[in-house]
């Protein structure tokens, strides 16, 4: 694979949750720089200041917290600054938000930008009016515009961006790690790995679960994750009496996940849209059950619907049904041929179309496509 110089530019420094976007600096072929600290970079690949002075900072601040100013002279000039003298030939924006604050720079630069969207950043109701003015502007120089749902192409279509640059490529799943497994169907044991926020809805998978231990006092739910959300479903869990029956694991590393994976029989996620118009993109923790042979029970939401195929690698229900994720979870774990029959079925759909090495490098083709048509 051609190799190039490439700027990573995302919010976060690290978070646990975005193993997606470390794939991305593991496995692109290019030599690779990452800037990070908020919509609009803060920090460069040293983790010093993208802004040197301290004039330039103090400007910086003032314009950013007092005149809550978005398009700020000196923070595009430092940008531009960092990216000639590193030599970067191509910008990859993770998140829709990042690529609108970065556009301009890149612009006067002369370099082609890649906007990677991933979830929030096109459903979210309040960041997609704070930034919409700025996406069409963006999506008129971006050279190409990643997507990771059908859903998610559909509203991003909608925000103006043009339907030949958006190319659909959804999360993949490292399947040498991720191998397939002898699910463990002799036990009525239930994993749940995600976020403890709205979108994912854990009270509505707590919820279904006690419904399956009225039906089988022996199952057991393990929760893998954290956020703002935690505290209030370990209420719950209390409040319905199921302490002894719900493991809360805390963050858990991909390593941990796996093994964990290895006494469970089935995989339950309830995601939904939130409030605030927030929605999924393509849960990698939904990928990883099925590529290791583990029946999904999940949501008609976002790219689950494809990820998931009802009654042939798990089962869907529509958001909020309780009833339905229940009955669907006591169905996989009275029928052990049933449950291994669709954990089979998932393992192959995984393979075929969310290999990761195959989806970056199809990334990887789109990145020197953009270089090429310069």
């Amino acid at each position: 694979m051609q190799s190039y110089n490439l700027c990573i530019i995302k919010p976060n420094k690290s978070a646990f949750s975005e193993t997606f976007i470390q794939a991305h600096i593991d496995r692109l072929a290019g030599n690779i720089k990452v800037l990070y600290g908020g919509a609009f970079p803060v920090y460069d690949h040293n983790d010093q200041y993208l802004i040197r002075s301290m004039l330039g900072l103090l400007s910086y601040l003032i314009q950013k917290r007092i005149f809550k100013r978005l398009n700020i002279p000196v923070r595009d000039k430092s940008l531009v600054d960092y990216l000639k003298k590193e030599k970067i030939q191509i910008v990859l924006a993770e998140y829709g938000f990042t690529g609108a604050m970065v556009s301009a720079a890149c612009k006067i630069s002369n370099i082609p930008l890649i906007i990677h969207f991933h979830g929030t950043d096109a459903h979210n109701i309040k960041l997609v009016r704070k930034y919409q003015s700025l996406y069409k502007s963006t999506f008129a120089y971006a050279s190409a515009v990643i997507v990771v749902s059908k859903d998610m192409e559909n509203a991003i279509k909608k925000l103006g961006a043009p339907a030949e640059r958006i190319h659909l490529l959804p999360y993949g799943v490292n399947t040498k790690m991720f191998t397939s497994l002898k699910i463990n169907i002799t036990e009525k044991n239930f994993l749940s790995v995600g976020r403890f926020v709205e979108k994912k809805s854990p009270s509505s998978v707590i919820k279904a679960f006690k419904k399956v231990t009225e039906v089988y006092p022996d199952a057991r739910l393990w929760m893998v994750g954290e956020g703002p959300l935690f505290k209030s479903t370990k209420e719950l869990v209390s409040n319905l009496n199921l302490n002894k029956e719900v493991t809360f694991t805390g963050v858990l590393n991909q390593e941990s996940i796996y093994q964990l994976m290895k006494q469970m029989c089935c995989f339950v996620q309830h995601s939904v849209t939130a409030l605030n118009g927030d929605m999924e993109g393509t849960p990698n923790s939904i990928l990883e059950a099925a590529a290791v042979g583990l029946p999904v029970v999940s949501t008609y939401h976002a790219g689950i619907k494809e990820a998931v195929i009802h009654e042939k690698t798990g089962f869907l229900v529509e958001e909020h049904d309780i009833d339905g994720m229940a009955g669907y979870m006591i169905k996989i774990a009275k029928d052990k041929t049933l449950a291994a029959e669709l954990g089979k079925n998932g393992t192959a759909h995984i393979h075929a179309n969310y290999n990761l090495d195959t989806n970056i490098n199809k990334l990887d083709k789109i990145i020197i496509g953009s270089l090429e048509n310069l």
